[in-house]
């Protein structure tokens, strides 16, 4: 699953949903005339009786849906279109004339701006029905799967103060003052921020602090945005700008595109250990006293363990450059999950709950309930977050193997952690291999009883329309492994998997239990189970019988 909060869609994917299944009710009336004649600008009347799947308020005028952030369903609302096509619209809500009983005031004072959470408006238990019906849609509409048992969205301890890692965009405000924070809905105008409420509070002092230290040094702040008067308006680069710094003494009005020095601010801090990590992402790393300021910080914060650049020279969205350089204490933090030590540097993929995707994890086990002879395959590994607690309940029985959990991971960095955790935990019975999940699936030595995936949002495969396009899916069907664990981090995508794989007797879906990882957003994780059917079981036996003979 990726860090960032927000995933696009295409509006007409969302509209063709509503098109297909209306809100249950409309409005009964409209502020001018009939929809035909509603432009950019103009305002309406409506009543939201829905959400969409990017945590909008869905309603409608005249025969048009209408997409509203910052609404739920039973709000009566006044909204300025600001985008109109022929069956539905985008608007802002201009003015709330009845709210919902679900409406509550939000926990950040800057929540209506920032572009960090979409929910902070909707009571909690609200936003967990919200989830669920989320996946049963996903799975009706996209999965065509009907009956499937959907639990209760799994919770973690609290709402608020989540979040374990977050990485702030730096910019400078109209009168030259360093700011991080999160780009206001929309825009690239930042919201500058000294807490946020989704965020470990340990990590306040220094989103508070660390800016005004960067401002008292000049150090220059990365901008690719031209700052006129304090509005920023995107510019055309020439090929032949440089990526250079600016002078501490350069007003923002005359701060150009791809010019200055640090980009982000990134911290990372370990729930049960309390270890915090300071890193900076940077242009190339010419930030004068940048050692001697890194000492100090560690010295004033007792947490932090770790202060660390990252280069990322590119001229990309991409927050994390390839190489991390530490300039004082460690590059890493020490984090407990499920029993484990791990380690964790700067731009380690960990979940940023730890506590929601500990809890996904016991399910995971209660549900497999392992005896100690089974060989599992974790798909899309990462660093072993969840193939080391697995394998300590796998291979105990059978003496004849000597490995008994498989991770599959494309990036070699990820490996390379997951191997260090390996020796931190000296756990024997696992081994790592580095490549595409599609390539690596067939060519496994060894029959598994258990195959989890773990794919990133786009799924298991790119919407491919061909099964002999769909690698992963296509091999797992054809080795039949007993049971299937799907965890996901976006429905349509489970959805989209779980109909290639339940199609024609292969496999049956068992349960979904979907989690809450991300709250206060419209973001929604989840874990599917899969039994393989009696006609594959009885192809599995006889090819099993074979290969002992």
């Amino acid at each position: 699953m990726l860090d960032n909060l927000h995933d696009r869609q295409e509006p007409s994917d969302q509209w063709l949903r509503f098109r297909r299944h209306p809100p249950m009710s409309l409005p009964s009336r409209q502020r001018q005339g009939g929809c035909s004649r509603k432009r950019q600008g103009d305002l309406v009347e409506c009543t939201v009786t829905d959400l969409s799947v990017r945590g909008e308020g869905v309603g409608r005028f005249g025969q048009r849906v209408v997409f509203v952030p910052d609404t739920l369903p039973g709000d009566r609302v006044l909204v300025r279109l600001v985008r109109v096509k022929r069956q539905y619209a985008h608007g802002k809500l201009h003015q709330l004339l009845v709210p919902s009983g679900d409406r509550v005031r939000p926990s950040c004072i800057v929540a209506d701006k920032c572009g960090g959470c979409q929910w902070q408006h909707i009571d909690y238990s609200y936003q967990l029905q919200a989830k669920r019906n989320l996946v049963v849609q996903s799975l009706q509409r996209i999965g065509g799967i009907s009956q499937a048992k959907v639990d209760p969205v799994l919770t973690a301890d609290a709402p608020l103060k989540y979040r374990n890692k977050v990485t702030y965009p730096l910019g400078l405000s109209s009168i030259g003052q360093v700011q991080a924070g999160y780009y206001q809905k929309g825009s690239h105008k930042l919201v500058n921020l000294n807490q946020c409420p989704v965020q470990d509070s340990r990590l306040h002092p220094l989103l508070a602090e660390v800016k005004l230290d960067m401002q008292r040094l000049g150090w220059p702040v990365y901008s690719d945005f031209s700052v006129v008067s304090g509005s920023t308006h995107p510019v055309v680069s020439h090929p032949a700008h440089n990526i250079g710094g600016c002078s501490g003494n350069e007003s923002p009005q005359t701060v150009g595109r791809h010019r200055g020095q640090l980009r982000h601010l990134a911290l990372r801090i370990g729930r049960r250990t309390g270890e915090i990590l300071l890193t900076l992402v940077v242009i190339d790393g010419n930030l004068p006293g940048i050692k001697q300021q890194a000492q100090e910080w560690l010295q004033r914060y007792p947490g932090l363990v770790g202060v660390c650049l990252n280069y990322n020279p590119d001229r990309t969205n991409v927050i994390f450059g390839k190489e991390t350089r530490c300039l004082a204490g460690q590059a890493f933090l020490r984090e407990e999950f499920a029993g484990l030590q791990f380690q964790l540097r700067p731009d380690t993929f960990f979940q940023v709950n730890t506590e929601a995707a500990e809890a996904l994890l016991h399910i995971i086990v209660e549900e497999l309930q392992l005896q100690g002879h089974e060989l599992l395959v974790d798909a899309y590994c990462g660093i072993g977050t969840f193939t080391l607690p697995d394998s300590r309940r796998v291979g105990q029985a059978n003496v004849l193997r000597t490995r008994y959990a498989n991770g599959l991971e494309l990036q070699p960095e990820a490996i390379a952690q997951a191997e260090i955790n390996v020796k931190l935990n000296q756990i024997e019975n696992v081994q790592f291999q580095v490549g595409k999940v599609e390539k690596l699936l067939p060519q496994l030595e060894v029959m598994p009883d258990i195959v989890l995936l773990d794919p990133p949002r786009q799924g298991c495969e790119r919407a491919a329309r061909a099964l002999r396009d769909r690698a992963v899916l296509s091999t797992l069907l054809e080795m039949k492994p007993q049971r299937l664990v799907y965890v996901s981090c976006k429905p349509s995508t489970l959805a989209r998997d779980l109909q290639v794989l339940c199609a024609d007797g292969g496999y049956q879906l068992s349960r979904v239990q979907p989690a809450d990882f991300f709250p206060q957003t419209s973001h929604v994780e989840g874990a599917a189970f899969l039994d393989l059917c009696n006609v594959g079981r009885a192809e599995c036996a006889a090819r099993t019988l074979r290969g002992r003979l």
